[in-house]
């Protein structure tokens, strides 16, 4: 297990303060130093709740999803009695991995030795297990892992201590379903994926404050109404509202919106949760770390219907060919300047109210989040 020194978690946090208009930013180090991806693995993805899908792919008996969550391999079903399970994803037999992609089937099978496991995790059938001698199947059921269903979204969990994300999340999900109570009803329709040339800290940086959108999202300010614009941290989450300009705005047309806000929510570690204004929709999108300063990303769009619509496609156009080019460049300028001597650590820019949207106070939140973090991986 990866471990830090408390020379190196102190220099981590020297100019952090509880009061984010004091604060400076946590030192530039775990942006850029391979050891932290080892230690966020630990300590960060396989103890925080992940996205899987939304609940539409594991609705009937049999439906399963496989997943990688912190590196490792997870395949969530939906059994027979009606209810999710997870498990690793890895045969008890010799290690193979059992399913990929996603689908449908009565029971998960390895494609190795055709052990055949049912849906709650036991072993049904190994061939030729009854030349073996004293052999239980009860001794070669797959390991769980926590799943839950939240706001209709399906999320899983390898730290088998972990509190319940509904637990852990406070109002989140009665603000989720106030914005989108649709959800429920919402198709998978596609989804974007951007490999990204920084840290996903980084990333994530740049996501959780409007300080930069007047000065480079000039479309973007004419999609919401900025003074509007509010920021809230709660627990593991923070919230991101305003309201949309309906005409005169440069991103794409919502003239006939049936959605007027622009609803976001940060969930500790990497995962948004996202309602544009348009037709009915929902987003997700997820940032994994690739490497210490490479990030891969994943939006998933659910819409009313699997067809996209035109102005859909216009919204999906602003986000990808406009929206997505600008932060990426953003991201990837920080992290070239995070490698130089000349940055280590920056002010807040954060407002006393602690809700104003061009404030970096939720900044601030998930810098509190990755310290508490680390601190668990200091040597005793």
């Amino acid at each position: 297990m990866t471990r830090l020194t408390q020379s190196e978690y102190d220099q981590l946090r020297a100019g952090h303060d509880p009061d984010p208009c004091k604060s400076w930013s946590i030192n530039t180090t775990c942006y850029i130093d391979p050891k932290y991806q080892a230690i966020e693995r630990q300590h960060i993805f396989a103890k925080s709740w992940q996205f899987v899908c939304h609940e539409e792919k594991l609705r009937n008996a049999g439906d399963y999803v496989a997943v990688d969550i912190a590196g490792q391999p997870i395949v969530v079903v939906r059994n027979n009695e009606g209810e999710l399970k997870a498990f690793y994803n890895v045969c008890k037999h010799r290690g193979h991995i059992i399913a990929a992609g996603e689908g449908n089937s009565p029971q998960l099978t390895c494609p190795y030795h055709s052990w055949v496991f049912n849906l709650n995790g036991g072993l049904d059938m190994a061939p030729r297990a009854k030349l073996v001698d004293q052999f239980n199947k009860q001794e070669h059921c797959l390991d769980g892992v926590q799943v839950e269903s939240f706001c209709h979204l399906v999320f899983v969990n390898l730290d088998k201590e972990a509190a319940s994300l509904a637990s852990q999340t406070g109002e989140l999900a009665n603000e989720v379903m106030a914005y989108a109570p649709d959800l429920a009803n919402l198709t998978y329709a596609t989804r974007l994926t951007y490999r990204i040339k920084a840290n996903w800290k980084s990333v994530t940086d740049n996501f959780l404050e409007c300080y930069h959108c007047s000065v480079a999202h000039k479309d973007f300010v004419s999609l919401v109404e900025l003074n509007t614009y509010k920021v809230k941290t709660h627990g593991i989450y923070s919230s991101h509202m305003a309201k949309a300009r309906v005409v005169d705005n440069a991103a794409y047309s919502i003239d006939d919106a049936s959605v007027t806000d622009h609803a976001v929510w940060y969930l500790w570690p990497n995962t948004t949760l996202m309602r544009y204004p348009g037709r009915g929709n929902f987003m997700v999108w997820k940032f994994y770390p690739d490497g210490a300063e490479e990030t891969y990303e994943e939006f998933d769009f659910f819409f009313e219907t699997a067809d996209v619509t035109e102005a859909e496609k216009e919204a999906l156009a602003f986000i990808d060919d406009v929206l997505q080019v600008e932060d990426i460049n953003l991201v990837e300028s920080v992290q070239r300047g995070m490698r130089t001597p000349a940055f280590n650590s920056g002010r807040f820019m954060a407002d006393p109210d602690g809700e104003h949207g061009m404030s970096e106070h939720a900044v601030h939140h998930f810098h509190g989040m990755l310290l508490d973090a680390y601190k668990q991986a200091v040597e005793d």
